[in-house]
């Protein structure tokens, strides 16, 4: 059976090079864990780091953060639906809102659960995710803070997770600059200004991060160590915390091209054929993964001389050229994992998950 581990040793790296950068910083920051899809093993490893603030938009996982340690600040980080409010205010410190009557909803039951629930209000800044207007914040503002058992600890907002745009130090400023109007308007303070997720870390380490930005949300570049400007891991990080080993399940020499008539496989793909090709063949594996636990765009072989051809839903398809390795069947390929290559293998049932 294929199986994913996560490296405990580079995970911390990872973790104190981060926490040394925003310490130096003067930023809070809290770890996304939605990644770990819940995984009791690998959340443990994160408790085990000290991380105190984590953030996930899945209550379970919440509740399992909170089962591990109830002494850590959990935060919802997408709008919550009317039917999960309850649960969520039980398991949630924190949550990100954007929607009044949602905030309406989470003050009646904060009420009737005798707890003080902590917002954060999001801002529309472009990527046309979640986020209140500019315009609409000041009369926005005014309604919450009249809410019982509500406390605005922050307001905030998402770039790059929908539309692709960018954070810029402008957009940063003009962020701090809505904190500035809404505490002079309502005399409160408003103590997080919460810049984003891992995509504004680069403005931070080339000091560009505007005053007043004092929060982020992190989670790829904890698990990857990717700077998202540049698509590249950053110096000092690694990008190999997670690896997914899948065990040679058939090796034959095959001929490159299919033969006969060619219509639509079941992913509505049709295979292209370079006539060139004809007549020649090489050493092909299958791999015991497949398309129900990843997709294989988001894998990386770490040995550069394999090929992936494609794959169905249980298994992957490799070509191993004439096979300098000496693969046999039984051996196991390693692969790195993009992003959502690791979110499918996490939220895969079919796949082991260990630590290393």
């Amino acid at each position: 059976m294929a199986y994913l581990t996560l490296n405990k040793s580079k995970l911390k790296d990872n973790f104190e090079f981060l926490k040394k950068k925003f310490n130096e910083s003067g930023v809070a920051w809290g770890v996304v864990s939605k990644l770990l899809c819940g995984n009791r093993l690998f959340l443990q490893e994160l408790i085990n780091l000290g991380v105190d603030e984590v953030h996930d938009s899945r209550i379970s996982n919440l509740a399992m953060v909170k089962k591990l340690n109830p002494e850590v600040q959990t935060v919802y980080i997408k709008p919550v639906s009317k039917r999960n409010v309850g649960k969520m205010v039980e398991f949630a410190d924190v949550s990100l809102n954007s929607e009044l009557e949602t905030i309406h909803w989470i003050s009646e039951e904060a009420v009737l659960q005798n707890k003080k629930h902590k917002i954060i209000i999001m801002v529309e800044t472009g990527d046309l995710r979640e986020g209140v207007m500019g315009e609409q914040l000041v009369d926005f503002y005014s309604e919450v803070f009249k809410l019982p058992n509500i406390e605005i600890i922050g307001l905030g907002t998402n770039l790059n997770c929908l539309n692709g745009v960018m954070p810029s130090t402008d957009k940063l400023i003009q962020l701090s600059l809505y904190k500035q109007i809404i505490e002079l308007k309502f005399n409160k303070k408003i103590p997080w200004v919460s810049a984003g997720t891992s995509v504004t870390i680069p403005l931070m380490l080339t000091h560009q991060l505007p005053m007043g930005i004092n929060h982020f949300r992190v989670g790829e570049t904890l698990f990857f160590g990717v700077d998202l400007f540049e698509e590249k891991v950053i110096e000092g990080m690694h990008g190999d915390v997670f690896e997914l080993h899948a065990e040679i399940i058939e090796m034959q020499e095959k001929p490159l091209l299919p033969v006969g008539n060619l219509a639509a496989n079941p992913q509505g793909e049709v295979a292209e054929i370079d006539e060139s090709l004809y007549g020649q063949t090489s050493y092909r594996a299958i791999v015991d993964v497949g398309l129900l636990d990843v997709d294989p765009k988001y894998l990386l072989p770490k040995d550069s001389s394999i090929e992936i051809l494609g794959a169905s839903s249980d298994m992957i398809i490799i070509n191993l050229g004439e096979n300098p390795n000496k693969y046999h069947v039984g051996d196991e390929l390693t692969f790195d994992l993009k992003y959502m290559g690791a979110l499918g293998i996490l939220n895969s049932n079919y796949v082991d998950k260990t630590v290393i």
